[in-house]
């Protein structure tokens, strides 16, 4: 069966589709623009202008916007992340013409009328206020600022209350013209619908857009000591983050890091961290390991939550585990059930489309490819014992290692 297709539209715009047997398709637009991509005066824009694209192009209003797909029992959303803006939809196939001309209005012809902006700003300043309000997700950001700091992705991803005051629609049209440009930007596709008549509808709807140059360049974050930092909050836990800079998404050990990082502490009640914290000693209810890809680098974070008489014992456990990885290669029949269950695992969200079709569009964008679950699964079985802990002493290099604990 084809993995997938794709087509490039004379002034840059990437198309992709893969087909699925499935009456419920989906599709979108992925732009190559996130927080990293803002400029000082602009933090929280790139999440900003997400939000107003459902706020009003030149032909709708937002209820417009809004019930185009909920009449037909579709859906919207939207997300935005460091690195890139997504807008899709979800729908039954006979109404792809209706998603990919209504997603174009959005992404292209939004015009952020400013009585919209100044309502959606409350909105964003509640989200942000939510926000502070759950310890265990807003660590993840601070973490991500300390890892991070004085670069591009060091901010986060809501933007700042005050600033946020001061967005209109001038400054929000200007970010849109730098990074929703054509050649800038992937139109992905899962379903049953012909390729051809996607390439059609696409042509008929996006072809009218003017090339422009690519957007200014990243800059790669700089190496910085590791530092450990101690917050005091009111809270009834401790919440913690240890880890550091890791693999960027083109490394050629990434694949390896993230067998390692699923090993430690990745979804299976049997990560390392898993029976070392909570299943031996009771110490917590959640830890694990999470590993996040950017273009040019990464970040793996190890987070639990816990009683604050057990914060030091969990956080000598981890770094206990840390130590055993580097030092301890795992032996012919751990790495062979290592591999088994990311396999596994993969296998498993794969039947989840909606997470394929986004796969589909991040991986395109980045790369012009998409693995079939074939290549990957190689990729996998290729990984040594020798070769996770060559990456466990480069990664977990106790100098390389930050924390950061809301006491």
């Amino acid at each position: 069966m084809i993995n997938y297709y794709s087509h490039t539209l004379s002034n840059g715009l990437r198309i992709v589709h893969k087909p699925i047997d499935s009456d419920v398709s989906y599709c979108g637009f992925i732009i190559n623009g996130g927080t990293r991509d803002e400029q000082t005066d602009e933090y929280g824009m790139a999440h900003f202008v997400e939000h107003m694209l459902f706020k009003g192009t030149e032909k709708r209003r937002s209820h417009h916007i809004i019930s185009r797909m909920d009449s037909v029992g579709g859906e919207l959303n939207a997300y935005t992340n460091k690195e890139e803006t997504v807008v899709y939809s979800v729908f039954m196939k006979d109404y792809f013409p209706r998603a990919i001309e209504l997603l174009s209005d959005m992404t292209f012809n939004s015009q952020f009328p400013q009585h919209e902006i100044e309502k959606e700003v409350d909105v964003i300043i509640d989200e942000i206020h939510s926000y502070e309000d759950s310890p265990s997700e807003l660590i993840f950001d601070e973490f991500e600022n300390l890892v991070f700091s004085g670069s591009q992705i060091g901010h986060n991803i809501l933007g700042d209350p005050e600033q946020l005051l001061l967005f209109d629609s001038n400054k929000a049209m200007s970010f849109v013209n730098k990074f929703y440009t054509p050649s800038n930007v992937v139109f992905f596709s899962l379903g049953k619908t012909d390729f051809k008549k996607i390439v059609y509808y696409a042509e008929k709807f996006l072809s009218g857009l003017l090339p422009k140059e690519q957007p200014q360049s990243r800059n790669i974050p700089l190496n910085i000591p590791a530092e450990k930092k101690v917050i005091e909050k009111d809270t009834s836990q401790v919440h913690a983050l240890i880890g550091c800079r890791s693999y960027s998404l083109s490394h050629p050990d990434r694949r390896a890091l993230s067998l390692l990082n699923n090993i430690l502490g990745g979804p299976g009640m049997n990560s390392r961290l898993n029976i070392s914290l909570r299943e031996k000693r009771g110490y917590v209810y959640t830890v694990d390991s999470t590993m996040t890809t950017y273009s040019d680098s990464g970040i793996l974070s190890i987070y639990f939550g816990c009683d604050k008489r057990n914060a030091e014992k969990c956080i000598d456990l981890v770094y206990k585990e840390l130590k055993r990885l580097r030092n301890e290669r795992l032996t012919t029949s751990q790495i062979s059930t290592a591999r088994k269950q990311m396999i596994g695992q993969m296998g498993v969200m794969n039947d989840n489309h909606e997470n394929v079709a986004l796969s589909l569009g991040k991986s395109f964008l980045h790369f012009n490819h998409f693995n079939t679950l074939e290549e990957i699964y190689e990729k996998i079985e290729n990984i040594t014992a020798q070769k996770i802990q060559s990456v466990a002493n480069e990664i977990f290099d106790e100098n390389k290692l930050f924390s950061l604990l809301y006491n």
